[in-house]
């Protein structure tokens, strides 16, 4: 059973998010479960504290158990200050939180892992079109075994990885472990940013749906769209609920535009916190900036490139594409999820004759010192020396100002993005 509601007019309000999901409980049987809601950080736009606190007071008593999981993916884990902020636990009832659980993913401990099945290399083949055929081995955080319902919670925007996020991402890499997590990043890099970025029907969320095939727990999918920190639709049940929450989020997420900017300011909020999530201002960006054009991810307050993931980083730098394909034996053992970052915040780009020529320019305008800058392959300039109001109104110069960036996806409106392999014609 499916049940939702969403519109490009207007938001939901609570009241009406809180009756679609009375009315889907209904229909379920949740009673004496142990339930598992897997729920986002904040790194993601959304009312996360009021379904905390919706299922918090609708399942705390009907089910056996309620437990909570962050869906950090490699994010690192939030203090207890930040967690409660997180989630407004001041806010819920008491009576209902005695009876809860929080708990948070740590990718990177084998101790924390469940291993539920294997994508064989032909089928790995099959659903890359043949861009990847090796064996990869799926696994989830051991605690799932513990439950016997899991509800994905969480917004679906458009995505650099997966085309869409929301449904079975807050799987994986929500609470997944290293191997499938590394190749279906790196997967989503072969293809490219700006090909799969607002794209429904990937070979990544194909392989997502193949791991989640062995998954020995039922789950429901709780998808919501947002726009402007506001939901326009909540949608409950399975791949359908989250098939609806992605048209709409195509709807609401993806703008275009007639032209392409030599120049775009883009402005990261302060949920990002280092340049693993503010490269998100470069990805949903890259489709609009002309060839030869520079896009400036301007975020003042980021002081790390990544928090988790910084000293292999430094290593590696930012590199297209190709430079690594090109140079494979160099680079075939660094993590996946390393590499498809890497060339997503880069762009696509060609490397020929042991030149590297990216499509386009990016510099960073943040708190990181301006010889990291240089070390990691990426251009500098000082925040102190930018006004974004000096960047706004003046689209028709060929610059574009993007406020509060990093989720909603810019398109050319003749249908046409930036491809690796037209470079090379």
């Amino acid at each position: 059973m499916n049940i939702g509601k969403g519109s490009c007019d207007r938001p939901l309000s609570e009241g009406e998010m809180e009756q679609l999901w009375r009315a889907y409980c209904e229909k379920q049987d949740f009673s004496g479960k142990n339930i598992l809601a897997i729920i986002p950080d904040t790194t993601r736009s959304g009312p996360t504290h009021f379904f905390f606190r919706l299922l918090c007071e609708t399942l705390s008593e009907k089910g056996k158990k309620l437990s909570f999981m962050l869906a950090l993916g490699t994010h690192p884990p939030l203090s207890t200050e930040r967690l409660n902020c997180h989630l407004q636990i001041d806010k819920v009832d008491r009576r209902y939180l005695s009876k809860v659980t929080v708990h948070q993913h740590h990718w990177d401990d084998p101790e924390q892992l469940l291993h539920i099945g294997t994508i064989s290399a032909r089928e790995m083949k099959e659903i890359s079109s043949g861009l990847m055929s090796e064996e990869i081995p799926v696994t989830v955080n051991k605690l799932v075994k513990e439950f016997d319902v899991i509800l994905l919670v969480g917004p679906v925007f458009p995505h650099e990885v997966v085309g869409f996020s929301g449904g079975y991402k807050y799987l994986f890499p929500g609470i997944s472990g290293p191997d499938f997590l590394h190749r279906f990043h790196w997967l989503g890099a072969l293809i490219t940013n700006p090909k799969i970025n607002g794209t429904k029907d990937t070979p990544v969320r194909a392989a997502l749906n193949r791991a989640a095939s062995f998954l020995p727990v039922p789950t429901h999918q709780l998808c919501y769209v947002v726009r402007k920190k506001k939901v326009f639709g909540f949608f409950a049940g399975g791949k359908d609920a989250w098939s609806k929450a992605a048209d709409l989020s195509a709807k609401l997420n993806v703008t275009y535009v007639e032209k392409s900017y030599r120049t775009v300011l883009s402005v990261a909020p302060t949920m990002y916190e280092d340049i693993w999530t503010a490269g998100k201002c470069m990805y949903k960006l890259e489709p609009v900036v002309a060839d030869g054009g520079t896009l400036i991810i301007y975020a003042p307050h980021v002081r790390e490139v990544s928090h988790t993931h910084g000293e292999q980083i430094r290593k590696v730098g930012y590199h297209t594409r190709d430079y690594f394909l090109k140079q494979w034996e160099k680079f075939k053992d660094v993590p996946g999820c390393i590499l498809a970052h890497s060339t997503h915040v880069k762009g696509i780009g060609t490397y020929r004759n042991g030149v590297e020529k990216p499509r386009i320019q990016v510099v960073l305008a943040t708190g990181i010192p301006e010889s990291i800058c240089r070390q990691i392959n990426l251009g500098y300039l000082n925040p102190e020396s930018i006004n974004p109001r000096d960047y706004a109104g003046r689209e028709e110069e060929g610059i574009l100002l993007v406020p509060e960036a990093g989720e909603v996806l810019f398109r050319l409106s003749d249908g046409s993005v930036p491809d690796i392999d037209l470079l090379y014609k």
